[in-house]
């Protein structure tokens, strides 16, 4: 086994200052530092993160909560994660998933075991219990989503406005003046707070009469199965539909299918877009569908910086608001002449 001895033999410094570097105990000159990092790599030196702990009192791991019970993985989740572990490396931290509740009871009991550095929230809630226990902890945290209150919250997000204006005006050229916003489950206690839900048909409401736009809202939870459902209610209660726009990706896979069944075709009858879905989940259905493709890798990235930017001292990352890009497909075109 290669050991520090080794390491420092071959870099010819001393085993103290092969110390300093991998446990981030004092200041070493960059030129030592890299004929130290070159040994390490040369012998095939494995750091011990185990030590590496001990010795700086920090793990160098964050973890991202993610509320897995209550929200399904997608590939919308998945860049996330990957984009967020790839900044995490790049700063020389290791991130972990953890898939614990909205209420915070799991995360007290791990945040009090000292397991991580940090903690990146996903799936915010307006009123999210969880930033009440990472306060009381003292734990240091960032968020990709928004409470209400964010005075002091090192927060990145969607930025639902515009991904809805942007999404309404692009239907809107298309030529189509009945639309419909089938949106998540606000009567369901899980998500009544629940901020792309929440934000998502707040920013409907106030665009669509501005288009002069019939306000049309459905509520939908987040399965096919549901999607189907909704689309079945929409062909009843308002046939004149000509574009659908839909919150949550696995509603929008299964409006495709209940449109289908009902004879409904797409583009040709009816448009639909999704407002937050990745490339590869469009690529599910057929016709593939356009959509507001989300911003995943970008605030995966920008949560994780905001998180070790507070665990380094660095100056604190801004705020940031980023909408959803159009992607196209094949699910929009002009309405039925």
């Amino acid at each position: 086994m290669v050991t520090m001895r080794d390491v420092a033999q071959r870099a010819g410094v001393s085993i103290a200052t092969v110390s300093f570097v991998l446990n981030d105990t004092k200041p070493v000159t960059a030129a030592t530092r890299a004929k130290i990092e070159q040994a390490m790599a040369e012998l095939g030196f494995r750091r011990n993160v185990v030590a590496r702990a001990l010795a700086s009192r920090r793990t160098h791991i964050i973890a991202m909560a993610y509320p897995a019970l209550d929200h399904k993985f997608g590939f919308s989740a998945a860049e996330f994660f990957t984009s967020a572990a790839d900044a995490a490396r790049k700063q020389d931290y290791h991130l972990v998933l953890w898939p614990v509740g909205n209420d915070g009871s799991e995360l007290t009991e791990l945040v009090g075991q000292g397991l991580v550095d940090g903690v990146v929230l996903m799936e915010v809630q307006l009123d999210d219990p969880r930033v009440s226990v990472l306060r009381e902890t003292g734990t240091p945290f960032a968020m990709i989503g928004r409470t209400s209150a964010l005075e002091g919250l090192s927060h990145v997000d969607i930025d639902f406005d515009q991904t809805v204006e942007d999404a309404v005006e692009y239907v809107y050229g298309l030529g189509h003046r009945r639309l419909a916003l089938i949106s998540g489950n606000l009567n369901d206690p899980l998500f009544s707070t629940y901020g792309p839900y929440v934000r998502s048909e707040a920013a409907y409401r106030r665009i669509a009469p501005q288009y002069g736009i019939e306000t049309v809202v459905m509520e939908s939870s987040g399965s096919t199965l549901a999607g189907q459902e909704a689309m079945a209610r929409l062909v009843r209660d308002h046939p004149e539909t000509t574009a659908v726009l839909i919150v949550n990706e696995f509603a929008a896979l299964g409006a495709v299918s209940g449109l289908n069944r009902l004879g409904r075709r797409i583009p040709e009858d009816i448009s639909v877009l999704p407002l937050l879905m990745a490339p590869e989940m469009a690529a599910l259905t057929n016709p593939e569908l356009t959509i507001m493709r989300t911003p995943g890798p970008e605030l995966g990235q920008l949560g994780t910086e905001a998180l070790i930017r507070q665990l380094e001292g660095a100056d604190p990352l801004p705020p940031q608001l980023v909408p959803a890009k159009l992607h196209p497909g094949a699910t929009t075109a002009p309405p039925p002449s």
